[in-house]
């Protein structure tokens, strides 16, 4: 300082004024560059600021520096505040002063106290980047990994985003200027103090309030005070729902019911729904069998639709109740999601909660509609719907298809024969042999349209069935009532009904028989049309009356088991007396043997004795 002193010029060489100056540099920092000082606005207009921090020249700021947030600045002339210099004198000889890098040098300094005594500072989410956030720390930023945002996976940040909160600081590098912060250990050291306490008074039923903290696919995570519980999308609603956003947003009161709570890993399940009344109380009472009432799709599957009846209790329509025609429809070209329908209730069965709808009962049912408009004897027109190697199906007013069936195609020829006649499409007349509105089957005759030739006749034939002859048919078609047949070569027709088709309740099952199988049937009757009505267990009945009879049994009603059995019994009741005298007989002979025996070893000769015991004449005297 003393040298600069002795280089004045000589009007200023005095010791007084060489003392004030070396008194300037020796109060005055090591350097202003890249130091925060203290300045003096001197000046504010609408854009800057003008500030005397004591060098050669004022420095300019922006005004916009010095507000905090979205709040407007009140600086004004005289007021005292501190900025970063940058350069002393720039091209215009004006001091480069930052405010800004100002407050984030302060920021530092109090970041790096903080961090040394591990307390907490506060900061605001302002802005997401891969990996996690950026934090404003008062001036400085901060990077918030997404693992350290809170203790549970949160998806949504978008409620505590520019609202301040706790942060713990991990990492700080001045030199390259970073910070990493966390909020996740702030929130586990204020949870760990009250979770405990919070357990503690948990308990199955208690109904307290809560905060919606996150939604997921599966539920959605509620803070009930430092405790988090799960409400799973099931327990939301007695009615379906599809998302939990549908029906709840995060940061949401609302009231929930412990409905479960497992002490040994602390996990806490909750329910809204538990609160309201069970709507599936009062369905026994509101939809009894038959009832036909309105309903909304819910959602569509392959196996059928269910439908919501009110919130909280649907049904399903199976696809075998969506179509009087269709068999294996689609239900997705029948109804759609979201669509009002008509619906009539099948069955309930509350303990399993379901209820069976149908849709096409609500419509009118056009096999009975068809039995209505059309007796047998009508001829009628329609094509070919399909061609199968048991006859023709033809369409038929009301979208249903009548049967014609092989023996009932051609009377000059055999069935396979006539079938090569038709294609599918092809317009043909048909007459209405019969109609069976519950086994929704119309039966159709073609040959029948014209007077059977004496030749076909089947009264005309040596070998037509007779009533009551037993003949061998092959079966053509299983159905639910029974199993059609033709009988022999001639290709007669007829029908055994499932009632027919055994003695045995737990035989007369259509499914156990199968197309082109051999069977016996008695012929019970022969209609008009040439149709012939059978019965296997009529001779299963006639075989069991003629094996009685071949045992001599009189025993109405008893069958070829109970002859066999009470036969069998009688031979095993004969059987011990037989044995009785066979061991009578034999016991006899050894006897005999023995008395034999003993003659023959002393010569002949016997005693008075000998003869007593074998009943001989007296001896000969001597």
């Amino acid at each position: 300082m003393a040298s600069v002193a002795a280089r004045l010029p000589d009007s200023q060489d005095s010791p007084a004024f060489a003392a004030m100056l070396n008194q300037s540099f020796e109060d005055a920092p090591p350097t202003f560059e890249g130091a925060v000082v203290s300045g003096t606005v001197v000046a504010v207009d609408k854009e800057f600021a003008l500030i005397d921090v004591g060098l050669k020249a004022e420095g300019r700021v922006p005004v916009a520096d010095f507000a905090k947030g979205d709040e407007e600045t009140d600086i004004r002339p005289g007021d005292v505040v501190d900025v970063f210099v940058e350069r002393m004198e720039d091209k215009n000889g004006e001091a480069v002063l930052s405010r800004e890098k100002a407050r984030r040098e302060e920021a530092w300094q109090v970041l790096e106290k903080a961090c040394a005594g591990r307390e907490q500072v506060t900061g605001q989410i302002f802005n997401k980047i891969k990996g996690g956030f950026m934090v404003d720390l008062g001036g400085a930023v901060a990077f918030l990994p997404g693992s350290q945002v809170d203790i549970r996976p949160v998806r949504d940040v978008t409620p505590i985003m520019h609202t301040p909160q706790p942060f713990h600081i991990l990492k700080m590098d001045r030199s390259w200027g970073n910070i990493v912060v966390s909020r996740r250990t702030v929130l586990e050291e204020t949870q760990g103090e009250t979770r405990a306490e919070i357990l503690d008074q948990i308990a199955e039923g208690q109904i307290i309030k809560g905060v919606v903290k996150n939604l997921t696919d599966y539920g959605a995570f509620v803070d009930l005070g430092g405790v988090d519980g799960l409400l799973h999308v099931t327990d939301m609603s007695w009615g379906r729902v599809g998302h939990p956003s549908d029906v709840l947003s995060v940061g949401q009161t609302l009231e929930v019911q412990v409905i479960r709570y497992n002490a040994s890993n602390g996990r806490i399940s909750l329910g809204t729904k538990q609160l309201e009344a069970d709507p599936w109380d009062a369905v026994p009472v509101k939809y009894p069998s038959g009832t036909r009432l309105p309903g909304r799709v819910t959602n569509v599957t392959e196996y059928g639709a269910f439908v919501e009846l009110e919130p909280g209790v649907e049904g399903l329509v199976h696809v075998s109740e969506m179509s009087w025609t269709k068999k294996n429809v689609d239900a997705g070209k029948v109804v759609a999601e979201s669509q009002e329908v008509e619906v009539m209730v099948l069955e309930v069965d509350m303990d399993k909660r379901r209820i069976s709808l149908g849709l096409k009962q609500c419509q009118d049912n056009p096999w009975a509609t068809f039995a209505a408009a059309h007796k047998v004897g009508d001829t009628l027109e329609g094509p070919v719907q399909n061609i199968t190697e048991f006859g023709l199906f033809v369409g038929l007013a009301g979208d249903i298809d009548g049967m014609v069936h092989l023996s009932d195609l051609a009377w000059d020829k055999s069935g396979e024969e006539a079938l090569q006649d038709y294609e599918k499409g092809q317009v043909v007349q048909v007459k209405v042999l019969g109609v069976d509105t519950e086994a929704e089957r119309v039966a159709l005759g073609i040959k029948q349209l014209t007077k059977a030739p004496a030749s076909a006749a089947l009264s005309s034939t040596s070998d037509a069935p007779k009533k009551g002859a037993v003949v061998t048919c092959t079966v053509a078609e299983v159905t639910d009532g029974g199993i059609a047949i033709t009988i022999g070569d001639g290709g007669a027709r007829g029908f055994i009904k499932r009632a027919d088709l055994s003695r045995e309740r737990s035989e007369q099952r259509p499914n156990r028989f199968a197309v082109g199988e051999k069977v016996d049937a008695k012929v019970l009757s022969i209609k008009k049309d040439g149709e012939v009505n059978l019965s296997i267990k009529a001779r299963e009945v006639d075989e069991d009356k003629a094996a009685m009879a071949a045992f001599g049994s009189t025993e109405s009603g008893a069958s070829l088991g109970d002859i066999l059995g009470a036969a069998l019994k009688d031979k095993e009741e004969q059987e011990p007396k037989a044995d009785q005298a066979t061991k009578t007989a034999t016991k006899a002979k050894a006897r005999a043997k023995g008395a034999a025996e003993s003659k023959a070893d002393d010569g002949g000769s016997r005693t008075p004795e000998d003869g007593l015991q074998t009943g001989g004449a007296e001896p000969e005297k001597a």
